[in-house]
């Protein structure tokens, strides 16, 4: 038996941190949005008892280091499944580029072998499992819009963002997360309105959500990655709505209202830039169906 699923990637519409917690994580704000940019994870039961992961991405691990591997453990070891599965992650979403390829995936197998290996948990409690795995992953299994909190496990949702267009780019370089946050100076940085964003998406007005964008992490990565700061306004000069990191980066992302400045953006990049794509954003949660 066979079964595929979407493992869509996600933006943040505002990123902030509002302190370090004493368990070494960061308590942070996070809007966040699915967007139609997404890796397709086939999963395959095996007469054998074990996990098997295949890609042809070479950046793609095939051991314990995946978290699609973590996932599928997790199930075997919680629930005591004694079925073996193969996964094979077709990799669209760029590698270490701040749109939650990983924990997509490892999302995308939660609710797959949910299904699969007939375990009947409900989304709550995959969303549970999934910060287990990683601070992106319960908002993963949702997918949708939402504003998460804590170390990002915990997920309020949100309605659909106004429908706008979403172009990324991605330089040839990664970045580490940790990095990132071990940089981040919480004294001095300029919190986003993460208010304003949610009445913005609340209030399905564009202009708004454009006007409340913010990523504290944004300014440590065009620091230390000035590519990252040169696709920024590139994107800007082409006529990008708004525009924004995701995550720690590298992708910068633009939104864009209208076809026509979509095109002047996509093929400004393309000529610029190694990765770029133009997408829509997708907004809805994920069903168990």
């Amino acid at each position: 038996m066979k079964l595929s699923v979407k493992a869509p990637a996600k933006i943040n519409l505002s990123l902030d941190v509002l302190y370090k917690r004493p368990d070494g994580y960061h308590e942070v704000e996070m809007v966040m949005t699915t967007i139609d940019l997404a890796d397709r994870v086939e999963l395959a039961l095996l007469e054998s008892n074990k996990v098997q992961i295949n890609s042809e991405n070479r950046y793609v691990p095939d051991d314990q280091r995946n978290l699609a591997f973590q996932a599928a453990m997790l199930l075997k070891e919680r629930f005591g499944v004694k079925m073996g599965v193969s996964i094979t992650i077709d990799k669209i979403i760029p590698v270490a580029a701040g749109l939650a390829g990983g924990s997509s995936d490892a999302a995308a197998t939660l609710r797959g072998l949910n299904k699969l290996w007939n375990l009947g948990l409900s989304m709550d409690e995959l969303a549970e499992l999934g910060a287990e795995l990683g601070s992106d992953v319960s908002f993963c299994v949702y997918g949708g819009t939402a504003l998460a909190t804590g170390r990002g496990e915990k997920i309020e949702h949100l309605p659909s963002p106004p429908t706008c267009w979403v172009v990324l780019a991605k330089p040839f370089i990664g970045v580490s997360t940790a990095e990132i946050y071990r940089r981040l100076n919480i004294e001095k940085i300029s919190h986003p309105d993460t208010k304003e964003m949610i009445a913005a998406i609340e209030m399905d007005d564009f202009s708004r959500m454009c006007r409340s964008v913010g990523n504290v992490l944004e300014g440590v990565t065009l620091t230390l990655h000035p590519e990252v700061a040169q696709i920024k306004e590139q994107m800007q000069r082409f006529g990008a709505d708004a525009v924004l990191m995701s995550g720690s980066g590298p992708t910068v992302f633009g939104l864009m209202e209208h076809d026509s400045r979509m095109h002047r953006v996509y093929n400004g990049l393309r000529g610029f830039c190694d990765q770029v794509f133009a997408v829509r954003m997708i907004g809805e949660k994920h069903s168990l169906d």
